[in-house]
């Protein structure tokens, strides 16, 4: 499989907004605006160049690309400390008891509450892969590529990571849970805030949205069924990041209800079980594995098979071609 990731450039920006215009709304992170995502890549560019090792309120992105054709079939992002240039909501969902003596019943009641307790988190984000290529495992890749670059750039990431998955959207590109909460205080439909929010960023929810509690039961069914739940679409998402480690603890987006999910950063299974090594040979054999190189800008990840011996790692061909590797390179390589 020659495809590969790599750090985004300028020259991917007609692919970034050819792949922005697929992704049916509410994907906040990949907006359909070319100076939104110019601004992203320009942010991108500073965040690699910069060498000091410490966590800084940074953004990468990453591509996929084909190493035969050049083309790239699908983006993911690293948000390195969410909530420092504006605050980071999110609703979380808990429960509130009372108990009447007199009718000698107890009755819980569901409220969202709006907080900001991930803000200072590392983000995975931003991950969307191009409807033809959606075979093989290149989902995967993009998806476990981001756990390299970070176990690789460890002292640059926060000690929790939390990943937002899109909410479920109507047939007509609506959201039944902002219809039935936020819109119901800003006077616009989801996808007018939903671009805003994009562009602009989330301060406007600090500024409209109400701070008491909202309690579930006086939401419409419509809302009320959808709140933590993913998009069709992410549920495969779902999967992949419960199988690195994380888990909804209650807090949703604040727009469309999505679960987010939480990890802690050295718990996340690839981030843990990735290794180095350096390359002795390159032959075919091996286990299955992705396999990364390079820092930063020069950061380089593929499928490949690995074979441990006495002298070093042995990598098959293709892999080494791809990811451009001789005899001596160091890699970074976890199972597949």
């Amino acid at each position: 499989m020659s495809f590969r990731i790599r750090a985004a450039r300028d020259e991917d920006l007609q692919h970034l907004y050819e792949m922005a215009k697929l992704t049916g709304g509410g994907f906040t992170n990949l907006p359909p605006e070319r100076d939104a995502l110019k601004a992203k890549l320009a942010r991108s560019h500073i965040a690699f160049a910069r060498t000091e090792d410490v966590v800084a309120d940074e953004l990468f992105v990453l591509v996929l690309e084909n190493a035969k054709t050049g083309e790239v079939r699908g983006t993911c992002q690293i948000f390195t400390q969410v909530g420092q240039r504006w605050p980071f909501y999110s609703y979380r969902l808990s429960t509130v008891t009372k108990h009447s003596e007199e009718l000698k019943r107890t009755f819980r009641a569901e409220i969202l509450g709006l907080v900001n307790d991930l803000e200072g988190c590392s983000e995975v984000g931003g991950l969307f892969l191009h409807p033809g290529e959606r075979a093989g495992g290149l989902g995967l890749l993009l998806a476990r590529s981001r756990y390299l670059f970070i176990r690789r750039h460890r002292a640059r990431f926060a000690e929790r990571l939390l990943a937002e998955l899109r909410g479920v959207i109507d047939e007509a590109g609506g959201s039944p849970f902002w219809d039935g909460v936020a819109g119901r205080f800003f006077g616009m439909s989801f996808q007018e805030a939903d671009q805003f929010n994009a562009i602009h960023g989330n301060q406007f929810i600090a500024d409209l949205m109400p701070k008491h509690p909202i309690y579930t039961a006086m939401l419409t069914e419509s809302a009320r069924n959808v709140i933590g739940v993913p998009h069709p679409s992410g549920r495969a998402a779902m999967r992949m990041l419960e199988n690195e480690g994380f888990a909804y603890e209650n807090y949703v987006d604040i727009f469309d209800g999505g679960p987010t999910m939480t990890a802690r950063t050295d718990q996340v299974k690839t981030v843990r079980e990735a290794r180095t090594g350096t390359v002795a040979a390159v032959r075919e054999g091996g286990e299955p594995s992705l396999v990364a190189t390079g820092t930063l800008a020069d950061f380089r990840c593929a499928y490949g098979q690995v074979e441990h011996g006495e002298a070093g790692l042995a990598l098959d061909p293709l892999c080494a071609e791809t990811l451009d590797i001789a005899e001596g390179t160091e890699v970074l390589y976890a199972a597949r």
